[in-house]
């Protein structure tokens, strides 16, 4: 566990070290004036203006970067992000006023350390550079005092979290349960009860029953959120037709790819190399008198197929072992011959014959090829003056007139079923951001296309008139009256079942698990299945629903968890660190909490006030 301990503290001094300078390094520092330099404290241990204003900072550009796109103050707010960082300044401030209080402390000589070998303060050669050093923390607004005082108190905090969250072990007897729960198994046998087993026919439904089916399962039938958008979009399939590619350059680019056109014989073909001729002669002859096959031979060099595969080679690939190579018939080990390695045995398995495409023959492949790319490169220049005509005042109307731009409107909810452009990612998001204010803007779909869009208005969730779903309505009613009938139907056989009658001599096919979990990730079984028999008794019938009608099941046995199976070991570690993690984090929590009961928080709300105006 002192491992675990060492990675801790590793993490927070590093993370004091992006807090202090890779933010700053794209934002920079900012001072604020007036006489209040800190927005709060824990006893003794102060959370500084500077501080909270750096950690807040760095969150959004982490967000940023993350997300690919702009965060705004409001947004972060909205997000709960204020929230978070003032939350983990706090606790912080905790661990530090604790660390002082019982006189954890770090020494010159590991402080040194830590700088010495921080990357930022490092020079060209790798070493520490007292320079780089000043310039670093002058860009921070820091003074050497302020800093190293810091990371001294960071470091101690360090100490005490990780003797929280280092060398919880739980006992083996909660981690035996978990395991014996989750791989706890079940035996059963099961036959699927379709509708073509249905004996009684369908009632034909009302309209006040469609109506009432249509109320009670209204969440079915709900508009989400949507938003209607219009836009215009152009891709390179676009104007395909409308590009021209010369001969010359089509001959150019079958020039290019003329490898890619014309490939010589080649064959797939394994290779195991041997000290001498001898040796390797005497193995070809075992293979050949059936002694042993090529595997074998590979297996005795401690070696794996996948050590000898050479994949597809051509003659010129095998230099002297080129005839004998390909002279021989598919499947067939032959040489000894010589290689780039030595004297080897060679393995075709398979021949993959010459192939030709003339220029005529390929020329259609070019031309889409050629005008794909030319229609990219057309957009691309024309893309900076549908920007420029948006920024001028021009409507998306207006350029889809004008232009090759394409006009679309659009129920955005958010599924790639909205529409063909809703399944680029670049449209996703910026839907996704989209707000009324927003005026359009030229932005790419990732395949050489552009779009603009305008948010015409958000329609809030809204039940779908029953008008419109009548027939998706009626179709359910019908499914759910089915399914019930067939399940009144298996339930009887369920019965016989149980009375000592076979599946067999109830016309029912029978399958049988011989021992899923609860999970059973990959089984074909109807959902609900697993639940049922992990609720039932060994020699239990019962009929649930199916996936199209119901499944008769019988519980045959109650299989504990397989302590030999490969995955029980990877269970129990998984299960070990993640409770033994579970505890730590707890435990940890409950410290801190302590700590602030016992040192008292203190909150200067006009100070954060103060820190939040510099980001309007």
């Amino acid at each position: 566990m002192a491992e675990k301990k060492t990675s801790i503290g590793k993490i927070f001094v590093y993370g004091l070290m992006a807090l202090l300078f890779v933010g700053l390094g794209g934002f920079g520092a900012t001072n604020f004036s007036g006489n209040v330099s800190n927005i709060g404290s824990v006893g003794d241990a102060e959370i500084g203006v500077q501080e909270y204003y750096r950690a807040l900072r760095n969150q959004i550009a982490a967000i940023e970067a993350q997300n690919g796109q702009p965060l705004t103050f409001q947004q972060a707010q909205e997000q709960g992000v204020t929230s978070q960082v003032l939350a983990q300044m706090v606790v912080n401030a905790a661990l530090e006023d604790e660390a002082t209080k019982i006189g954890i402390s770090v020494g010159d000589d590991r402080l040194a350390e830590e700088i010495v070998n921080t990357q930022a303060f490092q020079g060209a050669d790798g070493q520490f550079s007292r320079q780089a050093y000043e310039y670093a923390l002058n860009n921070a607004g820091l003074s050497e005092r302020e800093f190293e005082e810091g990371l001294r108190a960071d470091s101690a905090s360090t100490i005490l979290q990780g003797s929280v969250l280092a060398g919880i072990k739980l006992p083996d007897t909660y981690v035996d349960t978990l395991i014996g729960f989750a791989g706890e198994r079940r035996a059963f046998t099961w036959a699927a009860y379709g509708p073509e087993n249905l004996t009684t026919g369908l009632p034909v439904p009302t309209e006040e029953q469609l109506t009432a089916w249509y109320e009670e399962n209204l969440s079915q039938y709900t508009r989400p959120e949507t938003k209607l958008i219009t836009y215009v979009w152009l891709t390179p399939e676009m104007i395909l037709d409308t590009v021209e590619v010369d001969e010359d350059s089509l001959r150019a680019a079958y020039a290019e790819r003329e490898a890619e056109f014309n490939m010589p014989e080649r064959r797939l073909v394994e290779r195991l190399v041997y000290g001498d001729a001898a040796t390797a002669q005497a193995a070809l002859d075992r293979v050949s008198s059936g002694e042993v096959t090529f595997e074998d031979l590979v297996a005795e060099r401690d070696l794996t197929l996948s050590d000898t595969d050479m994949g597809d080679v051509t003659q010129g690939d095998l230099g002297a072992a080129a005839d004998t190579v390909f002279a021989a018939d598919v499947g067939t080990v032959v040489g000894p011959a010589d290689s780039d390695l030595g004297p080897a045995l060679f393995r075709v398995n398979a021949v993959l014959p010459e192939q030709s495409t003339s220029f005529e023959d390929a020329m259609p492949d070019l031309r889409d090829a050629l005008a794909l790319d030319r229609a990219r490169r057309v957009i691309e220049g024309q893309a900076q003056g549908f920007d420029d005509d948006l920024a001028a005042g021009a409507t998306l109307e207006e350029l889809a007139d004008t232009s090759d731009l394409q006009l679309g409107k659009i129920g955005w909810t958010g599924n790639d079923g909205d529409g063909e452009i809703a399944a680029y990612d670049g449209f996703r998001e910026a839907a996704a951001q989209a707000t009324a204010e927003d005026y359009p803007t030229v932005a790419q779909l990732g395949d050489g296309g552009i779009f603009a869009m305008r948010l015409e208005e958000i329609m809030e969730p809204a039940p779908l008139p029953f008008e419109d779903v009548r027939d998706n309505v009626a179709t359910a009613f019908e499914n759910d009256a089915r399914t019930k009938a067939l399940v009144e139907q298996a339930e009887l056989k369920a019965t016989e079942l149980s009375e000592g009658k076979t599946f067999e001599a109830l016309s029912l096919t029978p399958n049988t698990e011989e021992g899923l979990t609860r999970n059973a990730f990959g089984a074909e079984l109807a959902p609900g299945v697993l639940d049922a028999v992990f609720d039932m008794e060994p020699g239990d019938v019962r009929a649930v629903p199916g996936t199209d009608g119901a499944v008769v099941l019988r519980l045959d046995d109650i299989l504990e968890a397989d302590s030999e199976d490969e995955s029980a070991e990877m269970l129990a570690n998984l299960f070990g660190d993640q409770a033994a993690s579970d505890v730590s984090q707890d435990l940890f929590r409950a410290l801190s909490a302590d700590i602030q009961q016992r040192a008292g928080v203190s909150i200067d709300q006009q100070a954060i006030n103060a820190v939040h105006a510099n980001f309007q």
